[in-house]
């Protein structure tokens, strides 16, 4: 998945475009920035730096629909996937939380010279300027409702058949 990660509003806001391969662009939310990194960046680079596959961003590539995006249609599938992995989400977003706020306190995490970096280009970016990433998706296993627990289920995916 493609992300593009937008300086604007002189610099004070940060906003957000992504892409899926097989997809059409979706807008993403815009927050506050100023000369820190914006939380879904710095929430971008620690789930990519440490592999959390199933925080926001892992689910968004994978085809997650989530109220706060509202560039992108509710669907079904999309608030299953969130459904089936809630208890991951938000393990990840409290893990990602951890290593970001120790990073700001000056602590060491495995994600510091990651957000470093990304500091760096960040604050060197200027107004209106973008900065492209790339999320590499790990296709999750589909979600399907169990209709016996009333409850969601992931299965593997099928392998493709090689006619």
């Amino acid at each position: 998945m493609h992300v593009t990660f937008y300086k604007v509003d002189e610099g004070r806001l940060c906003s957000w475009i992504a892409t899926t391969p097989k997809g059409k662009p979706f807008q993403g939310t815009t927050m506050a920035s100023g000369s820190n990194l914006p939380h879904d960046l710095a929430q971008f680079v620690v789930e990519a730096t440490l592999g959390f596959q199933r925080g926001f961003w892992g689910l968004l590539a994978n085809g997650a629909t989530f109220e706060s995006v509202a560039g992108r249609r509710r669907t079904k599938p999309g608030r299953q996937l969130i459904r089936a992995h809630h208890d991951a989400l938000i393990e990840t977003e409290h893990l990602v939380n951890g290593h970001v706020s120790a990073w700001r306190a000056g602590r060491s995490t495995p994600a510091g010279p990651a957000l470093d970096a990304m500091l760096v280009r960040w604050r060197v970016l200027p107004v209106d300027g973008a900065l492209h990433l790339e999320w590499r998706t790990r296709h999750l296993p589909r979600v399907k409702h169990d209709d016996r627990r009333g409850r969601l289920a992931s299965r593997p995916r099928a392998a493709p058949s090689h006619r």
